[in-house]
């Protein structure tokens, strides 16, 4: 049996075990403690019935006008605890409050080209690839920023793919 909670401050001391994996980025105390106090509605972690932590999503809400969406940082679960439905049900959590909180248009994710799991998974969970961008990762990783629209985007605007990859300083320009 499992707990889905909002994230609080002590569970940074906590959660090593499903951070430390080579596809989760790892951000500084700081950023965590931002994301806490601007939008703690974006940020939840699951846990097992004994507390240990099996995983966690954070995100935020961006954009302006039909731009407007939720957005993934992070999601991740333990090696221990995945193949279980964890990071569905957390990706579920965050849209419904991109769309229920926020009323936003659609969620939105940047994921490791090269990390194929992960973009099957969340081609399973409807989410489609919206463009690429190039040097996403420290210069060196090209990103697929995903999408999925929410009801709000009646005529599926949102997800219309790009139709060419884009360098991390036009991402602003071209959300």
């Amino acid at each position: 049996m499992s707990q889905v909670r909002r994230f609080n401050l002590d569970d940074l001391f906590h959660f090593n075990n499903v951070n430390l994996d080579v596809f989760t980025e790892t951000f500084y105390i700081p950023f965590y403690c931002e994301y806490l106090e601007r939008w703690p509605d974006f940020f939840s972690i699951i846990e097992s019935a004994d507390g240990q932590t099996m995983g966690y999503i954070m995100g935020k809400a961006e954009g302006n006008d039909i731009k407007w969406h939720g957005h993934v940082t992070a999601v991740t679960v333990g090696p221990e605890f995945r193949r279980l439905g964890l990071a569905k049900s957390m990706m579920d959590w965050l849209e419904s409050v991109s769309e229920v909180i926020y009323d936003g248009y659609f969620v939105d994710l940047f994921v490791r080209k090269s990390n194929s799991v992960a973009v099957n998974m969340y081609k399973k969970f409807g989410y489609s690839i919206y463009r690429t961008v190039m040097g996403y990762y420290s210069g060196e990783e090209d990103a697929y920023d995903m999408r999925k629209a929410l009801p709000r985007d009646v005529n599926k605007q949102s997800i219309i793919p790009l139709g060419r990859p884009i360098k991390p300083n036009e991402l602003h320009s071209t959300l």
